[in-house]
């Protein structure tokens, strides 16, 4: 089993109080003062979502003429973020922050009300349908019997994918590598820096702050990746003091969201006039009930297994799983998992699922809910605290996100690569997650394999059902662009 190496503290030794008791905080060798670190850490390398969540879902108008708006949609981000994260740290007990799922809001806006022509109150309407489906299967007991009917050397290979995800995400956030213009007519998707090389200061400061954080993995030192993305911070303020890189909306060179500078204001009062606005039937209408069933299919399936990939590989790196890789209470903490996207939904912020960047908190030494339970404390501070989350650039987080990439990756040892029918699952699970950008895409691909390569290895016997629907399953998602066409 895999976890990161943290370095003892006298105040792990003895139960402190209630507190500790109920988080079992000692119980997991961690200390009240390491979980409020780890908590804060969490929360700077999610932060961009309240950011980056109004860009994608604030802008576009739907069919309508209806704009979500910039400003309302961060703050019913920040708002779910923070009632979930809370609420997963009190009743699962576990350091896994949830907020709106990236690729889940992108399906929002581009398929159910661009492609689709939904208006918003519709399309977060089919968001808390699939919440609703995503807890009724949790607490049948499916979800969990899903977990265990996964073979280990997929669970691994589902944690170690995770691992090269987020190093991607960290190395693209940070402008570390970038996507080649179409113009450029190259069959090279990305590249590194701006033509090979690294020209920004934004870009320039994550490299200083990944050494930063290596330095810190390397000499063990407790609150180490904290203290990187403090360190990287300043050195962001100090430099764009003296260039003035600006935006990227501005300026190519520019930092990617937030700008390191003292904001003018601390903030308001959040606009949360979205709360509330869904429509749970307009969609069945718009679309028909075959249609909109299918929709609620795709919503459903990619939210199911990119919370299990997820969960999973941030049980593995805390060390919270048993001798099977499976999470203690899974079946309570996959209800409230499910619950995210009910409440997402009803925000109209998009579904809100766990989120793979809580391993930075996770290396940092989280191991119980009271990480999480700061997290969700900071997320609903946002909503008028500007600069919690304004002042600190992607930049500055990115190095986290590639390091515990690389820590994660150290689990690859635990497959069998001597064996094809093991190996090859594997490696289409580990290399499709970064590569399509999505982490249900990769299990997806890696399931199909599994159980193709076991039939063809003559052990059809020792596939589990739950494998075979599982893969059926994924055969229709990945048809659903054809099956969409002839329904229409």
């Amino acid at each position: 089993m895999f976890a990161v190496s943290i370095p003892s503290e006298s105040s792990t030794k003895q139960p402190a109080g209630g507190l500790d008791k109920f988080f079992h905080i000692s119980e997991r060798g961690s200390s009240v003062g390491r979980e409020i670190r780890a908590g804060i850490v969490t929360f700077f390398a999610m932060a961009y979502i309240v950011l980056l969540n109004p860009l994608i879902l604030g802008t576009s108008p739907d069919r309508e003429g209806v704009v979500l708006g910039i400003p309302q949609v961060a703050a019913v981000t920040a708002l779910a973020a923070g009632v979930m994260c809370i609420l997963f740290g009190v009743i699962a007990k576990y350091p896994f922050g949830i907020a709106a799922g990236l690729g889940l809001n992108t399906l929002v806006a581009v398929t159910l009300v661009g492609q689709q022509g939904l208006t918003w109150p519709e399309a977060m309407g089919l968001i808390v349908i699939d919440g609703i489906i995503i807890c009724i299967l949790a607490i049948s007991g499916f979800r969990t019997a899903v977990f265990e009917a996964i073979p280990n050397s997929m669970k691994v290979a589902m944690s170690v994918g995770i691992g090269m995800f987020i190093a991607m995400i960290g190395l693209v956030d940070a402008g570390f590598v970038r996507r080649i213009p179409d113009e450029a007519h190259t069959t090279v998707p990305v590249q590194l820096g701006f033509g090979g090389s690294i020209a920004s200061w934004p870009t320039a400061v994550f490299v200083i702050g990944l050494l930063i954080c290596g330095f810190m993995v390397i000499r063990n030192i407790p609150g180490g990746l904290f203290i990187g993305i403090v360190a990287t911070t300043i050195i962001s303020m100090i430099v764009e003091s003296f260039v003035g890189a600006g935006s990227s909306a501005e300026n190519d060179h520019g930092w990617s969201l937030a700008v390191p500078a003292l904001p003018d204001s601390l903030g308001g009062i959040p606009d949360l006039s979205l709360v509330g606005k869904i429509d749970m039937v307009g969609a069945f209408v718009e679309v028909g009930v075959v249609a909109a069933s299918l929709l609620v299919f795709t919503l459903v399936l990619a939210n199911f297994f990119d919370a299990m990939g997820t969960m999973t590989a941030l049980g593995r790196q805390a060390g919270l799983t048993d001798e099977n890789d499976n999470l203690p209470g899974m079946k309570k903490a996959l209800v409230v998992e499910g619950f995210g996207a009910v409440v997402g939904g009803a925000f109209s912020g998009s579904s809100n699922t766990v989120f793979v960047d809580s391993s930075a908190g996770i290396a940092d030494g989280a191991r119980t809910g009271l990480a999480n339970v700061v997290t969700g404390i900071l997320f609903l501070l946002a909503m008028f605290l500007t600069p919690l989350y304004e002042i600190v650039p992607i930049e500055a987080a990115a190095p986290v996100l590639v390091v515990v990439g690389a820590l994660m990756m150290m689990q690859v040892s635990n497959i069998d690569w001597t064996r094809f029918d093991v190996a090859f699952p594997a490696f289409l699970t580990i290399i499709m997650m970064p590569l399509t950008y999505s982490i249900a895409n990769g299990i997806g691909v890696g399931f199909i394999a599994f159980t193709v390569m076991a039939l063809f290895a003559g052990k059809r016997k020792d596939i589990h059902w739950i494998m075979w629907l599982i893969s059926a399953l994924f055969l229709i998602y990945f048809a659903q662009g054809p099956l969409m066409s002839l329904i229409s």
